[in-house]
């Protein structure tokens, strides 16, 4: 049934103590994605760099904006600092695949100064992210792990956005 609905794009009802609910285990692990989303596509506004980058590669302002292109800049706990607040939400991170911990339980950021992508389920809610460094660098792709709300094989990058021209396309390439 998840699988079913996943691939439709609907919530599974769920009861709880007689009344119905949309709750979801991943929920704050969504959560968490939504806002650091967010915080990359803000950090892309001010970073001329990435700005120039992307202008390079053709992409225009709508199109990085019709993509939700974010950037995530240099350092080792941009995204630590401003969601990690508490032991439970980095925690959260670390299982949302935004964080790392290293042997001798360092944690930071996984993507520092790289452009980056909102992988949607067909929901439309952010699941993982892949970025890309805009020079040289390795590697030169790097996407978000599997973790609970984020299953490589099981998605399709970019279904949402083509289902927003077309709710059934004929054909995906």
């Amino acid at each position: 049934v998840e699988e079913l609905a996943s691939i439709l794009g609907v919530d599974v009802p769920r009861e709880s103590g007689g009344k119905q609910e949309n709750y979801s285990p991943g929920a704050p692990l969504l959560d968490l994605l939504g806002q650091a989303d967010t915080l990359y596509q803000e950090q892309l506004r001010e970073a001329q760099p990435a700005i120039d980058y992307l202008k390079q590669r053709g992409l225009s302002g709508k199109v990085a904006a019709d993509y939700g292109i974010g950037y995530a800049p240099e350092g080792w706990d941009f995204v630590l600092r401003r969601l990690g607040t508490t032991d439970e939400l980095r925690e959260n991170l670390l299982t949302a695949g935004l964080v790392i911990r290293n042997e001798e339980k360092r944690t930071y950021d996984r993507f520092r100064d790289r452009i980056i992508f909102p992988i949607r389920d067909a929901r439309g809610r952010v699941i993982g992210f892949g970025g890309r460094v805009m020079g040289q660098g390795e590697p030169k792709y790097l996407n978000s792990p599997e973790t609970p709300v984020f299953h490589k094989g099981r998605e399709l990058y970019g279904i949402y956005e083509a289902r927003q021209v077309e709710r059934n396309p004929k054909q995906l390439i």
